[in-house]
């Protein structure tokens, strides 16, 4: 086993269960680790700490285990169980909420969030039986077979397929076949899109085609407070995707909702969903354009709900600056537009962004719009992109819910 030394006094975020080790801690490398490797972490003294995926950069290791578990055969499955748990616990699985409970159907969910569940760089999202990986890091990507041949263990007959869409995350080394495809498919699968459920409602989800694994899971409980919110209302959804928030707007009531989003594949699904729901194309309308131009040129007061979910502004720290005036000129637009008496949902997905910035941004936005501007609640990620107590930097998704006069 590789073993890496840390320089004296280097192993306190360790002993406090942080799941990172990084490269200017590391007083030696004891023998030649390829990136992707398990290797042992100990202290100066000589003490064993963890271990973990050896990588390149920055952060050289990233934790799987503080004591043996990870050298264990059946590390993968005992792993992927644990996180199955915490889902049926949470009523997330299909068979934690059956028909006695009187909660509307849910057949999706994350399933693996990374450090949250102390599986560094490893994404799983569950859609209906298929379960899509992405790995963020060269040992994930590395350990993907091991990984698959364990969900196959833990669900049993009920997984239909396992796909891995790491091409666009994993690290790009030489000698790493950064390639998508399946890993595992049931005898008689060939699908490469399932209608999934989400309290009840449909929405399709094309794992090959989509963004990220193809649906934005972290958003569950935000687009329900949305439903809750808009009967009657004129509702904007900017950057809807596949539109998410739309359907739940218009489940509850909503009079008319626009959904705007540059991706023509995206508007495309947004229109199947709307149908796949059954409901009146004509309280909906499809807008394919740039959701930042279509707000500039918006009249005053013509939505009474606004719903604005960008992409990642700022990807690292670098970015910071540029993505919190561009989260202000964003939320400005918005606090300006919306009618008396209308809510603004706004979202940074930005993790390098904390959620003191992204208010202060906010703060600023409605300053310089000069409206009265209660906030009603403060918005996060849903219990199944759990965040570890010791890598608060897990909780990346902070939002607004604003009442502006």
């Amino acid at each position: 086993m590789i073993k890496i030394i840390l320089k004296k006094g280097r192993d306190e975020s360790l002993r406090r269960f942080h799941p990172w080790v990084f490269s200017g801690a590391i007083a030696q490398v004891q023998g030649n680790p390829a990136e992707g490797d398990i290797v042992a972490v100990h202290a100066s003294d000589g003490a064993f700490l963890a271990y973990g995926h050896y990588q390149v950069g920055s952060i050289a290791v990233r934790v799987l285990s503080f004591d043996a578990d990870v050298l264990a055969p059946d590390f993968w499955e005992v792993m992927l169980s644990r996180a199955l748990a915490v889902r049926v616990a949470c009523g997330l699985h299909p068979s934690s909420h059956p028909e006695q409970s009187g909660a509307p159907a849910t057949t999706c969910y994350r399933l693996v969030h990374g450090e949250g569940d102390n599986l560094p760089g490893l994404i799983i999202d569950y859609y209906d039986g298929v379960c899509v990986m992405q790995a963020h890091s060269v040992g994930m990507f590395r350990a993907k077979k091991q990984i698959a041949d364990a969900l196959v263990a833990v669900y049993g007959p009920e997984l239909k397929a396992v796909y891995d869409k790491s091409s666009g995350t994993a690290p790009f080394k030489a000698g790493l076949e950064l390639v998508d495809g399946y890993l595992y498919r049931r005898e008689g699968f060939d699908q490469d899109e399932l209608t999934v459920l989400e309290n009840g409602r449909k929405f399709i989800v094309n794992w090959t085609e989509g963004q990220k694994t193809g649906f934005f899971l972290d958003q569950r409980d935000n687009r329900a407070l949305v439903g809750s919110l808009a009967r009657g209302r004129n509702v904007l959804n900017l950057f809807c995707y596949t539109g998410g928030f739309s359907i739940y707007a218009l489940s509850n009531g909503a009079a008319h909702v626009d959904s705007v989003d540059s991706s023509r594949k995206a508007m495309q699904m947004v229109d199947r969903n709307v149908l796949e729901n059954g409901f009146d194309p004509s309280r909906h309308t499809s807008l394919c354009c740039d959701a930042i131009e279509y707000l500039r040129d918006v009249p005053e007061g013509k939505y009474d709900l606004m719903i604005v979910d960008p992409p990642a502004f700022a990807k690292h720290r670098g970015a910071l600056k540029n993505a919190l005036r561009a989260y202000q000129r964003l939320n400005a637009a918005a606090i300006s537009k919306v009618a008396p008496g209308g809510f603004v949902f706004t979202y940074s997905c930005s993790q390098v962004v904390d959620k003191e910035a992204f208010a202060l941004a906010v703060f600023s936005a409605a300053a310089q719009c000069g409206r009265s501007v209660r906030i009603l609640d403060r918005l996060n990620q849903p219990c199944d992109h759990s965040v570890n107590i010791y890598h608060p930097e897990g909780e990346y998704l902070k939002g607004l819910l604003l009442y502006v006069e």
